[in-house]
């Protein structure tokens, strides 16, 4: 099992990165080298966080090996008791066993550099080109790299002062001489000292709010409560996204009718155009063939550099648009089964009844082992007790965990919670007890820590949204945050556990990750203040999220936010109330239009088929009448007259629906106007267009 245990891991890290950005990222849609960057950074920091407890057990035991090896001989003969066994003062090397998932020395110093100078790189120098390079409107890989240099200049910039400030300390200082080992372990301080200040914000917060929000998903009225709010408020962004993408798409009108397709900038036109949306493209795509000698004409013609703004807000007007629209397709269907779930809680058949029958439901095999009882036994019965159950046990880890960010600096006695569990399975030499504690200990913190990332949103700029609609511009910072939040959340694990000597104060073997960190004695007041004094900020974080402090400040500045005390959450609840109840009226006519349509069409489609039988039967009368129909076809205001009869006789056994003003329109004048044949193709493409190369799309 020697590495075994190493590359079964790095392979379940893959899948699970993989995973988990499939549901955020859009393959499809999104470049190739968007996705590859993203993933490789989540992949490299889920990696670290499933290893290194295969560190600390593969340490543990080196450290055993070690003490066997310095201890003087004993005999061993007067250490046997009478039964054969060895008492527990006997000689190490009878319990040295080797742990099943040891690593041999030599493969995890080279692991931990590849991975964390990787790591660093991607979040210093790369994604931040890249994330730079994605917002910019540019026509032209030279322009967007110029604008990606001209942003990360004054980003580097201000990194590159806090470091020149480390080096200026340590020049100054007599007792430090510059060495290339100690200007490395600089460097690395510097950036775990910025990691660890936003570690502990996040941490604060999801240490209090994961378990409050797995304690109200049993509260089947809160849950209600609070998807009503959603709606509502999501109605608000949602026209406003609307509203945002129809000022956008009348400024591409007007540039579009403006330079036609003999214009130098005809190009940056039409690349624009093919981000727009396709309906949109139709509409704007009938005047492509107008020919203009522009330098005839005395007209204003807008700029290269407006047309990338214009670039730029139609990609994220786009993005925002689409965005809030399968949004509010989610957020529906989970509205409709909240209410499902509260009707059905008093139903005396116990079985679960859907008022809409979901796509996802429709699966067989689902559907065979999830029957209806079942899932009224779940979500009426057992999920409750479930969510307070998991509650409890993560409000327990909360616990332990602010007690242990607190006390871990205590040596003598320990009082870290997390580092006794630690070193009373050393002392058995229990390597599963070992990994496991080690493993729940560091999961736990990088839930805390990694879903806070998941949840927070920087206005509209940084938004994880799921179900695919994450834009490229949020992935790469996301993948920022977690190459930035890794390595100080390490360290952190290794300092509650008393793995790290610079908090244990042992003079004792090192794990292979904290002799590629270094040692942070270089600089004493960031080892011995800030890395032991500010994680107990935590405890006044984690008191103001239990009170809200920040959802009350945010509603004071006017960000609505959910609470049950507020005049203004009422008001959203009752309008978002509204909201579904018009949603359900318009699914439920349409339902029931197409189960009428149904009947229709099965009561009398036999009788369509006979006839159509008859017609095939006596082809000398279709051609007769093919040819009287053609000898009346010049005669259009007949023809037109007939075939608005016709419609309006079909449209008498279809089901009315109300006029919907938000929705898309199709007018008349789309039927009168048939699309053009020159340069514009079906779909929206048009020939000008020159195909896209790698990093267009980025």
């Amino acid at each position: 099992m020697s590495g075994a245990a190493l590359g079964i891991e790095i392979i379940f890290v893959f899948f699970l990165a993989l995973f988990i950005l499939h549901r955020y990222g859009d393959f499809k849609k999104q470049h190739r080298l968007v996705i590859i960057a993203t993933l490789l950074a989540w992949y490299l920091c889920f990696l670290i966080v499933f290893i290194l407890p295969l560190d600390v057990s593969t340490t543990i035991y080196n450290r055993c090996k070690l003490a066997v090896n310095s201890s003087p001989p004993e005999s061993s003969s007067s250490n046997i008791i009478s039964n054969g066994s060895y008492p527990s003062s006997a000689p190490r090397k009878h319990r040295c066993s080797k742990p099943w998932s040891y690593i041999p020395d030599g493969i995890m110093p080279i692991f931990w550099r590849v991975v964390y100078w990787t790591s660093q790189f991607l979040t210093w120098i790369l994604l931040p080109f890249m994330q730079s390079y994605a917002r910019s409107g540019g026509f032209s890989i030279t322009g967007k790299i110029k604008t990606a240099l001209i942003e990360n200049a004054i980003y580097y910039g201000t990194y590159l002062l806090i470091f020149g400030a480390f080096l200026i300390y340590v020049a100054v200082n007599p007792n430090f001489s510059l060495q290339w080992n100690q200007l490395q372990t600089i460097g690395i301080a510097a950036a775990n000292t910025w990691g660890l200040f936003l570690l502990v914000l996040l941490l604060g917060y999801g240490l209090v709010e994961i378990p409050r929000s797995h304690w109200n998903g049993a509260k089947r009225g809160y849950l209600l409560m609070k998807t009503y709010f959603k709606v509502a408020k999501l109605m608000t962004e949602k026209a406003d996204a609307e509203e945002n993408l129809e000022d956008i798409m009348e400024e591409v009108r007007k540039v579009n009718e403006s330079i036609k397709y003999n214009h130098p900038l005809r190009k940056c036109v039409d690349t624009i155009l093919k981000k727009c949306p396709t309906e949109y493209q139709e509409r704007m795509g009938r005047n492509m063939d107008d020919y203009e000698d522009f330098d005839d004409r005395q007209n204003n013609y807008p700029s290269e550099k407006s047309l990338v703004k214009l670039h730029k807000q139609v990609i994220y007007s786009v993005q925002r648009h689409r965005r809030t629209q399968v949004q509010w397709r989610i957020l529906l269907e989970q509205a409709f089964y909240l209410e499902d779930v509260a009707k059905n809680e008093t139903s005396a058949t116990r079985q679960f009844v859907h008022t809409f029958q979901f796509q996802e439901s429709e699966n067989r095999i689902t559907r065979y082992f999830y029957t209806p009882t079942v899932e009224w036994y779940w979500e009426c019965l057992l999920r409750p007790w479930f969510c307070r159950i998991l509650a409890v046990v993560l409000a327990t880890f909360s616990v332990i965990v602010v007690w242990s960010e607190c006390t871990f600096f205590s040596t003598k006695p320990v009082l870290s919670l997390f580092a006794v569990f630690i070193q009373l399975a050393e002392r058995t030499y229990n390597y599963m007890c070992i990994e496991m504690a080690c493993f729940l200990t560091i999961f736990f913190l990088s839930i805390c820590v990694y879903s806070t990332v998941f949840r927070i949103r920087v206005f509209n700029y940084y938004y994880l949204a799921s179900h695919h609609q994450t834009d490229a511009y949020s992935l790469l910072f996301s993948g920022m945050l977690f190459c930035r939040l890794t390595p100080p959340l390490c360290l952190n694990f290794l300092g509650l556990t008393h793995m790290d000597s610079s908090i244990s104060h042992k003079n004792t073997q090192a794990t292979a990750y904290t002799s590629i960190m270094g040692s942070m004695r270089v600089l004493s007041f960031i080892a011995d203040g800030f890395y032991i004094y500010y994680p107990m900020l935590v405890v006044i974080l984690c008191i103001a999220t239990y009170f809200s402090l920040g959802t009350r400040c945010l509603n004071l500045l006017g960000f609505q936010q959910f609470m049950g005390d507020n005049e203004m959450t009422s008001d959203f609840i009752d309008e978002g109330k509204e909201l579904i109840r018009r949603e359900k009226r318009k699914r439920q006519r349409q339902e029931e239009g197409e189960n009428r349509r149904r009947e229709w069409k099965e009561r009398y489609g036999n009788s369509r088929e006979d006839s159509t039988r008859n017609r095939n039967v006596h082809p000398d009368q279709k051609e007769s009448s093919f040819s009287e129909t053609n000898a009346s076809r010049p005669v259009s205001k007949y023809t037109r007259s007939n075939g608005r009869t016709e419609r309006d006789r079909i449209e008498l056994l279809q089901d009315a629906e109300p006029l919907d003003f938000n929705a898309d329109s199709v007018s008349d004048d789309s039927l009168d106007h048939p699309l053009d044949s020159g340069r514009y193709q079906p779909g929206g493409r048009y020939l000008s267009m020159s195909r896209s190369r790698i990093f267009d799309d980025v």
